[in-house]
């Protein structure tokens, strides 16, 4: 390398670092300095300043390096060898973006609105308009952001390291909304890597892994009152009912390839048919970028953005807007307990194990390929409650569901002896996981008023659902998977040897109560072989429609939150397919718009009936009346608040009609047959009790009254104390 003429603040090594794509701190050396100005350019045939004074040229002192004496303001012309010219603000004259407040909380890691900070934002910066970038990579020698503005060329735009923060940062002048990049590493060990931004806010579309800068701001939310009421809506004492979706499949545009809808034409669809039906939620399967179709977005890549599948963010707004327009909440399945290895995603982002653990013992997910968060670094945790405020804020999204939060709560989980690694008191739970959990509810709880937090947990770890100054991990609600597993178990048995099986759905009753449980009937249940609701029942197929039936009814009856799987609602024959659409022309068939016109009435029945849904967590509004194992019937009360009616619930899991099945009720007087799921207007045999039935005061099962009614085979018929049809007096 030939001898450099003596530039203030130059050095060769100054200068070999940057034509070598070395640079660790660009702003020290390119830009004004003492009135010189040094550009380093790759490609281009002449520079010149552009100043007050006129057009200065600039001196090529080596390779690609030019600079020349300019002060006061300045932008720059570049010529290509075959004559084009263009020109542009040189990003080196900017100072930080990032001020002292952002620095101080990134650093100790408790930059709660970590979005802000970090990511691409489309900004004014000193009075010119262009796009910031900020990542945390504390261990890279050199980071630069690249994309087609600098042809993907890491020397073109090197960033500046912030303090001891462990963050690079850079404004790009002229770079605006729908522009691509990556951040290219110089890792810790003199690698070179391409990486995705872990907190942007747009991608490609898969399987193209650029990040698109989007400006997230202005959307102009107008869901002010239901913002206002949410809390109401989400408590533990409100009806909830949800419809679980994946966006995919849903529906798809038949007439246009088969593509998935968009977040406007579900805006329209979805939030139309989940009202009609009675729902109050939509959960839907995770939406943040994902690479892989078949992950359905459990191998999450970008936390920030909402896949571009179905549209950019402020369409996916567009979506949870109609959805509050129409009275429902929306929570999005999320996914704090892993993510997956592709090379462009967090793994080993600045050439260390930076988000996961360095041990796979601890770091790596046997049953998924994927890696585990390191929940005891504090930016770590950082990152991810924020992610989860991210959500709750910028999008208005009522809640979250918390997925696999067995596999973080346990170091063992899902390992051999010698596979993992104990905590630092010898045990197996993961306290580091824990405490993240009980931080993120907090901080949600907290700073997102009204919204609700549910985690999908399968063991008997306690109080998950209470709150964290009582010992528990916060969240709002737990799916009920203990419930699902037994009664699915006890519903897929011949009618014939139930009577072997009864505690299968009495047994959820010794523990309804310990959480504020959902009962979940989610996608899990209908992929990998497991088939279809409806032929998960036995019998001939008037007697599987019978069963599924009668198991809503049972399910809306028993204490405890719903949610179901689309599809799930109108009995779909066929497992669910991911590649497809559900299977809408045979849920226009009658047995199955029996099926939705049945579980369309028990969402209205519920909402409307405060003794199902009033003290679904407390024992207090639960009683057994009598079960009877030889015959499979089941017989219970409902009760909510003093003044509410009282609700009986009688199940009938056999072929066998029963007439004349007198049952002890709580009180004498009309009862009104509010749902009988073998009505004929269902799919059923018709057989019922006329619309209701009149108790007398004859004592039996424990309760000051009792009524006969007929029970149909199959089914679950569920009375109202009071209004209605009276019946006749038994």
């Amino acid at each position: 390398m030939g001898q450099v003429p003596e530039v203030s603040g130059l050095t060769n090594d100054d200068i070999a670092a940057l034509s070598g794509g070395r640079c660790d701190r660009p702003f020290d050396i390119l830009g004004p300095h003492d009135g010189w100005l040094t550009v380093h350019h790759p490609d281009i045939a002449a520079l010149d300043a552009l100043t007050d004074a006129g057009s200065l040229p600039l001196e090529r002192v080596f390779g690609d390096l030019f600079r020349g004496r300019v002060s006061g303001s300045y932008r720059l012309k570049a010529r290509s060898a075959d004559g084009t010219e263009w020109l542009f603000d040189d990003p080196y004259r900017f100072g930080p973006v990032l001020g002292d407040i952002d620095l101080h909380l990134l650093g100790e890691g408790t930059h709660r609105r970590l979005w802000q900070a970090l990511g691409a934002h489309v900004m004014v910066h000193e009075a010119v308009a262009g796009t910031h970038f900020a990542v945390w990579a504390p261990n890279a020698r050199r980071v630069s952001v690249v994309g087609p503005f600098n042809a993907w060329d890491g020397r073109r735009h090197p960033m500046r390291r912030v303090g001891g923060s462990g963050v690079w940062e850079i404004f790009l002048p002229d770079l605006a909304e729908g522009a691509l990049y990556k951040y290219e590493i110089l890792d810790a060990h003199g690698g070179l890597l391409m990486k995705a931004d872990p907190v942007g806010f747009g991608s490609q579309h898969p399987p193209e892994k650029a990040n698109v800068v989007r400006d997230i701001s202005g959307y102009g939310w107008k869901d002010a009152e239901w913002m206002a009421s949410r809390a109401g809506v989400q408590d533990r004492r409100a009806p909830i009912s949800i419809y679980e979706v994946h966006l995919g499949s849903w529906r798809r545009r038949l007439d246009q390839g088969g593509r998935p809808l968009s977040y406007k034409e579900l805006a329209r669809d979805l939030v139309g048919y989940a009202r009609d039906m009675g729902f109050t939620h939509l959960e839907l399967l995770p939406v943040s970028e994902f690479p892989f179709d078949g992950s359905w977005g459990y191998q999450p890549v970008g936390l920030y953005a909402p896949t571009i599948r179905f549209g950019p963010p402020h369409e996916f707004r567009d979506l949870v807007e109609a959805a509050h327009q129409a009275g429902l909440g929306v929570l999005l399945d999320w996914v704090p307990g892993h993510f997956p290895t592709d090379a462009h995603g967090l793994a080993r982002f600045d050439g260390t194990a930076l988000y996961e653990h360095a041990d796979p013992r601890e770091g790596f997910h046997q049953d998924w390929n994927t890696l585990i968060y390191n929940y005891g670094r504090t930016e770590v945790r950082n990152y991810l409650i924020s992610n989860a405020l991210y959500w709750l804020e910028e999008y208005h999204i009522d809640g979250l569901r918390v997925d696999a939060v067995a596999s973080m709560l346990y170091r063992d989980y899902s390992r051999r002896e010698g596979q993992w690694i104990p905590n630092r008191h010898g045990g197996r739970e993961n306290l580091e996981a824990i405490d993240f959990l009980k931080a993120m509810n907090v901080a949600a709880y907290a700073e997102s008023p009204g919204i609700m937090t549910v985690a999908e947990e399968s063991t008997s770890f306690p109080k998950v659902s209470a709150p964290v100054d009582a010992g528990g991990l916060g969240f709002g609600f737990k799916w009920n998977m203990g419930w699902m597993n037994d009664t699915l178990r006890f519903m897929s048995r011949d009618p014939v040897h139930r009577r072997y099986h009864h505690d299968l759905m009495t047994f959820g009753l010794m523990y309804a109560f310990s959480e504020n449980f959902i009962l979940p009937i989610s996608h899990d249940e209908v992929v990998h072989g497991k088939g279809s609701m409806l032929r998960k029942m036995p019998g001939d197929e008037w007697q599987q429609f019978a069963n599924l039936r009668a198991f809503y009814g049972f399910m809306w009856g028993h204490p405890g939150k719903k949610l179901l799987f689309m599809g799930c609602e109108w009995g779909q024959a066929e497992e669910w397919n991911h590649n497809g659409e559900l299977n809408w022309t045979a849920a226009a068939q009658p047995r199955h718009q029996g099926v939705q016109a049945l579980v369309r009435d028990l969402n209205r029945l519920y909402r409307e009936t405060p003794a199902l849904y009033r003290k679904d967590a407390e024992p207090e509004g639960f009683q057994w009346v009598a079960t009877d194992p030889a015959q499979s019937t089941f017989v219970w009360i409902r009760r909510g608040e003093a003044g509410d009616p009282p609700v009986v619930v009688a199940c009938n899991f056999t072929p066998v009609p029963r007439p004349g099945f007198r049952i002890g009720v709580p009180q004498p007087g009309p009862w009104r047959e509010a749902i009988n799921t073998d009505a004929s207007h269902y799919g059923g045999s018709g057989m019922g009790n006329l619309g209701g039935v009149k108790a007398t005061d004859t004592p039996q099962d424990g309760q000051p009254a009792s009524m006969a009614i007929t029970l149909p085979p199959l089914s679950v018929v569920i009375f109202v104390a009071g209004n209605g049809d009276e019946g006749e007096e038994s």
